[in-house]
């Protein structure tokens, strides 16, 4: 699995994992310890890249999308 660029730190440690209990989606941060749920569900085409791999993110604080690919965030 590769890393991706971190939303908050922009550093390249953001990594996710399944949770096996709630089948969903952990995103967390190596660097900054950022961690954030996704919700598969509300994948779409990013206006930016137009791939499929703009997705809805929720942390402690907001919920907001972000794409995996170009890594902009709205």
């Amino acid at each position: 699995m590769a890393l991706q660029i971190c939303p908050k730190c922009k550093e390249k440690a953001f990594t996710w994992f399944i949770n096996e209990k709630t089948n969903i989606i952990n995103w967390s941060c190596f660097n900054c310890d950022y961690e954030a749920k996704e919700n598969e569900v509300d994948e779409c085409v990013c206006e930016n890249c137009e791939k499929k791999t703009k997705t809805k993110l929720k942390d402690k604080e907001k919920e907001y999308w972000w794409c995996s690919n170009c890594n902009t965030t709205t």
